[in-house]
Parts: C-alpha cells; structure tokens; sequence
C-alpha cells in the first residue's frame, strides 16, 4: 500500500478526545466501550475472519472512531463521527479511499444495521459482541442508565421488554461473531425472560 496511515497516533486522538470531552453520564458509551469492548472485539473478528494488512488497519481505525461522536451528542453520532473522522484522518496519512472505507464502517453501526461489505460487518458485529458476552447484565444497566440520563427513562417491564425485543430481532452477520456470541445471546435473552417472569410479563 503506497499509504502508510500512523495508526497509534490517531487511537490516542481518539482517546484524548473521548476521555476530555465525553459528558461523565455517557456511562456506556464511554472511552471503556470503545477500548475494552469494540476494539478488541473488531480484531478478534477480524483475525477469525482472515482479514490483514491494510483492511485490518482499517478495521482497527475503525473500531476507536466508531463513537467518536458522541463528543457532540447522541442522535446521529455515526453522521458525526463519521465526518471527524474525515476531517483528522489525512493529518495521520490515511488516504481518500482508506477514509471512505472507515467512514462506511461507522455508518455500518447506525441502527438498524446494515452493513454491505465483510468489514462493515466486523464493525457492525464488533460493537453489538456484548449482547452475546457474560458481562451483558452489568453492561446492560449502564445503558439504562445512560438513556435515563438522557430522557429515556423506562420502568424495568418496559426496559426488558425492550432489550428482550432488541435481541431477538437482532443477528451476527459475520460467521465467527456467530460462533462466539449466538449461544451467549440465548442465555441473556433468557435471563431478560426471567426477569419479565418475576414482573408477571407472559412470554414474549
């Protein structure tokens, strides 16, 4: 590739971006999402799925801009991100086309998703992979949390119902998050089901 994108330096934009300008009630979508969460998720898929060189440069880029926007605010933040990604991309060396490609990777995580290539589906499925791990119940309070500070505010049967109906009309669409994450799904739609149970919600 003639580009030779500087990869750390445009992570620790991202970082000092999120940690010095995100509000402290972005309590999941916060600098831990995006570090601990959606990056090592992106690379885990990517590595499963072939993907090298400068595609996985570009998966990775990805994955640290993907809520950038959240800088700004919530509604749109892919738009957002999206655009500064644009914008701070070429002072690392990332060229035209390697910036459309991110770019369509973080519209790739506007919901609903629809991803039209196998590395927006690795974004895609990289940052939906909690809904499959162990820690999705805490992770998942933190979301409620984070809605309700933002006027989203839902008593719990309309929150579980809500999540419950997310995960069931949700999908993988790369093979290895299906590997990985389908069972995973099953048992947190489950326990959603519990929950809605011990409220007196009939099955869903």
């Amino acid at each position: 590739m003639d580009n030779h994108p500087d990869f750390d330096q445009a992570r620790r934009y991202v970082v000092t971006r999120l940690e010095q300008e995100l509000p402290p009630q972005r309590v999941y979508h916060n600098v831990a999402h995006t570090r601990d969460e959606v990056a090592p998720a992106a690379e885990r898929l990517a590595a499963a799925e072939g993907i090298e060189g400068e595609a996985l440069l570009l998966v990775r880029t990805a994955a640290w801009f993907h809520d950038i926007g959240f800088i700004q605010q919530g509604p749109d933040h892919e738009v957002i991100g999206a655009q500064i990604a644009a914008q701070v991309l070429p002072r690392f060396g990332y060229s035209s086309d390697q910036i459309a490609a991110i770019r369509g990777m973080i519209m790739a995580t506007r919901l609903p998703q629809s991803p039209c290539n196998l590395l927006e589906q690795i974004i895609a499925d990289a940052d939906l992979d909690l809904l499959g791990c162990d820690d999705f119940i805490a992770r998942n309070y933190d979301l409620r949390a984070e809605m309700a500070t933002y006027g989203q505010a839902m008593t719990d049967e309309e929150w579980y119902i809500s999540q419950l109906e997310f995960l069931q009309g949700h999908r993988y669409f790369t093979v290895a998050a299906y590997a990985q994450r389908a069972a995973g799904k099953v048992t947190n739609a489950q326990w959603l089901h519990q929950q809605l149970a011990k409220l007196g919600v009939g099955n869903l």
